[in-house]
């Protein structure tokens, strides 16, 4: 079953700047919440190599595999909060986001943390409704 996703804009409120809505508003559905994906290769249970762009693939196929199981996909994602340990890979970060989601992207937050978990350089978390 596809959830309702109705991206909300308007001129009264920032244009967003990136792939993200500035808010989507659901038909109440079922909410999955996926925890923060930190780029782990599930195959090794190790932090990927690859410096920041690997770092955000892992963790976007991380979150892919989560909504999988849960019968859903990033079409269903509706809010995503991005962790970075340096705001100054943001477009690099953006740019791998931005390819898993095709169209009306879903409302997210971005923010510089001072550490991750395993010393990874982005972490994601998001909710998918269902």
């Amino acid at each position: 079953m596809m959830s309702t996703r109705i991206p909300i804009r308007t001129e009264l409120a920032p244009a967003a700047i990136g792939p993200y809505s500035q808010g989507i508003e659901v038909e109440g559905r079922r909410l999955v919440f996926v925890s923060g994906q930190v780029p782990v290769d599930p195959a090794t249970q190790k932090l990927v190599d690859g410096g920041v762009t690997a770092q955000a693939e892992q963790v976007m196929k991380n979150i892919g595999a989560v909504l999988e199981a849960a019968g859903m996909g990033y079409a269903d994602v509706v809010k995503a909060t991005i962790f970075l340990t340096d705001l100054g890979e943001f477009k690099t970060v953006n740019e791998i986001y931005g390819r898993f989601f095709e169209a009306d992207p879903p409302a997210r937050a971005t923010v510089q943390v001072s550490a991750l978990p395993l010393g990874a350089a982005v972490e994601i978390e998001c909710v998918a409704v269902g």
